[in-house]
């Protein structure tokens, strides 16, 4: 069980835009996947998820067609979209 306090879905998504460019920062050193750049900008996975997805709908980041071995898979910066 979690005893992190979950946010209300509206504030996080709200959140997305500000959240750009860190997240492209984070994968200027190549592909990653969410946990991974949850980790890098210590915030939730669950949140990071809704960021990239917004992210990854607006054409700024991109999947990488096969999951890693650790069964994620990993995006990476579309280049001249950031």
């Amino acid at each position: 069980m979690s005893t992190t306090p979950t946010r209300d879905l509206r504030e996080i998504i709200r959140e997305e835009p500000q959240m750009h460019r860190p997240i492209l920062a984070a994968l200027a050193g190549g592909p990653l996947s969410v946990p991974e750049i949850a980790q890098v900008l210590r915030q939730p996975s669950s949140e990071v998820m809704f960021w990239v997805m917004g992210m990854r709908r607006y054409g700024l980041v991109r999947e990488i067609p096969e999951a890693g071995d650790d069964g994620y898979f990993r995006y990476d910066a579309v280049e001249g979209k950031s």
